[in-house]
């Protein structure tokens, strides 16, 4: 550090006499002194007999090459004397490491070059036979039935396409879905018929078969049919209710949900005309109250359709939209959403995501599950066997049975691809090869 103001000092201090120095700076040569007694002309270097001799005077700026020839010098006088030499500190900076610059050798750098070049074409040779050689490795080895290649996970941005639209939301889809899936659990319905005397699964599951004739016959939306459902087992978990009001909770759980989703809600006396007026207005009005109190108007949870929609949009990638495979899920996750030991067992995530592997593997979907699946339904593929089997049971029972057929005829309607009539995916169901 203290070399370059040094050194700087001693070219604006020499005036074309040799040993000569301007005295502008009485301070600073004081600060000085001993650094510029040994940078100035008067160069010494220890001798054999420790004496310190005078090496001869320059009148010239001095460079790191002439410390070098300095430092030569006096090694050279040194070994003669079998001495080793001493590092003789010239300009702030130690001769030693002034000998250690090298000097640039422009012939040697061409030849450096030429080795180079020479290096590099024989790599792209050698790298030319590798290549062969593992093609001709990799033929014989398919030839004989070896597949030596992983398939790179694909992960597909279902988002991409929908960039530019304003409801979609893609700033913030990922973090609504993130918060479904923390919120779910909270909303998740209990096994509740053990406290429920007077109801069982089978009544249950005839309330919501004709509640899907009902929200069909109103053309009401997706969103309000597993709503309405979802406030019915809400409501039953939180209240013992008897036989006689099951279907009054139904009706009154649909006009709730109805108010929340709908732009046009049914009104009050279409629910008690479409239940053969076996209740009256005010009955309807007074459970309304009952079941909003009881749930504390709690209405705004994650249901089995949000998470339908964001994972049919992951499964229709990179392909566009295939309704034959929307039909399909919707058809699974109504029969899924009326058998009761599916809907206690499993979170709406999880029922959603095995509606959409078992349509996937119903429909012949290869792979059947894939990363970009995985990724945003946060389930793998071993994770949805046991609730994949229950929805399999649920569709091949739709098809042998008798009662309970009105999401079976709904989705056999032409108008939603005929779903229903493929062959169930009984492959699900077999036991796992040991």
């Amino acid at each position: 550090m203290a070399s370059r103001p040094v050194v700087q000092q001693q070219n604006r201090g020499v005036e074309g006499v040799p040993g000569g120095i301007k005295q502008k700076n009485m301070a600073a040569e004081g600060r000085n002194r001993r650094a510029l007694g040994d940078i100035g002309n008067m160069v010494t270097v220890r001798g054999a007999e420790g004496k310190q001799q005078q090496l001869p005077q320059v009148s010239r700026p001095l460079t790191r090459g002439f410390c070098a020839q300095l430092l030569a010098n006096a090694q050279a006088a040194a070994a003669d004397k079998n001495k080793k030499p001493i590092a003789v500190n010239v300009g702030g900076v130690a001769a030693n490491q002034a000998a250690k610059v090298p000097r640039k050798q422009p012939a040697q750098k061409k030849v450096k070059v030429k080795e180079k070049k020479s290096r590099r074409k024989a790599a792209a040779e050698d790298s030319s036979r590798k290549t062969y050689t593992a093609t001709l490795t990799a033929r014989s080895k398919a030839a004989c039935g070896l597949n030596i290649k992983k398939e790179k996970k694909k992960i597909q941005d279902i988002d991409a396409g929908d960039l530019y639209n304003e409801l979609a939301v893609v700033e913030y889809v990922e973090d609504i879905y993130k918060f479904y899936k923390e919120a779910e659990n909270e909303s998740r319905v209990r096994d509740y018929m053990d406290s429920q005397p007077e109801i069982n699964v089978k009544m249950r599951a005839i309330l919501v078969d004709w509640l899907i004739e009902v929200h069909h016959k109103f053309e009401l939306t997706s969103e309000t049919l597993y709503l309405t459902i979802n406030i019915i087992d809400r409501y039953l978990a939180a209240r013992t209710t008897s036989k006689r009001e099951l279907q009054l909770v139904g009706i009154s759980a649909m006009l709730i949900a109805s108010k929340y989703e709908e732009i046009w809600a049914p009104e009050v006396n279409d629910f008690v005309c479409i239940s053969d007026r076996a209740y009256t207005h005010q009955q309807v009005l007074e459970m309304e109250k009952r079941i909003l109190g009881e749930l504390e108007w709690y209405l705004t949870v994650p249901t089995l359709y949000v998470f339908l929609i964001r994972f049919i949009k992951a499964a229709a990638i990179p392909a566009a939209a295939d309704p034959a495979m929307e039909n399909m899920v919707y058809f699974l996750a109504e029969l899924g959403m009326m058998n009761y030991p599916t809907m206690v067992m499993y979170c709406p995530s999880m029922i959603a995501a095995s509606a959409v592997y078992v349509a996937r593997c119903t429909l012949h979907k290869t792979p059947a599950w894939n990363e970009t699946l995985k990724l945003h339904t946060g389930y793998s593929e071993a994770q949805l066997m046991d609730c994949a089997k229950l929805l399999v049971t649920c569709h091949f029972e739709a098809a042998a049975g008798q009662k309970l057929q009105v999401i079976y005829r709904k989705y056999s309607n032409p108008q939603k691809g005929g779903v229903a009539e493929l062959p169930p995916a009984k492959f699900l169901l077999a036991p796992p090869a040991p």
